[in-house]
């Protein structure tokens, strides 16, 4: 049995026989991933599949591999709970440049039908 402490639990519930419990950080870690994401499709200038929920894709395993497998310090990056802003923009730069790299030619020989 897991503890969790100092997190406020906004819902639980049991589907398909799998117990789940949202807690107030997942859902402002989401939240998070949801900004950088959408942000770092503005800076990049190409638009994830799926919208939004691409986005926030993208910005989870863009959080994820620069928080946990490249280890990259900036000084003064500011933390929102626990989530490295400039790291976690860094990261989903990376991979909506990572995906417009191996997209842009499906997209790019597609023709306006008239």
């Amino acid at each position: 049995m897991m503890h969790i402490l100092a997190d406020t639990v906004v819902m639980t519930g049991n589907i398909f026989g799998y117990h789940f419990v949202l807690t107030l950080s997942q859902l402002i870690y989401w939240a998070i991933a949801a900004l950088v994401g959408i942000v770092a499709e503005f800076i990049v200038g190409w638009r994830l599949p799926f919208g939004v929920v691409g986005a926030i894709v993208a910005a989870l395993v863009g959080i994820w591999l620069m928080t946990s497998v490249v280890h990259l310090v900036i000084p003064g990056d500011p933390v929102f709970y626990g989530v490295p802003l400039f790291r976690a923009l860094i990261g989903a730069i990376v991979l909506v440049g990572i995906w417009h790299l191996f997209t842009y030619r499906s997209w790019s020989r597609r023709r306006r039908a008239v």
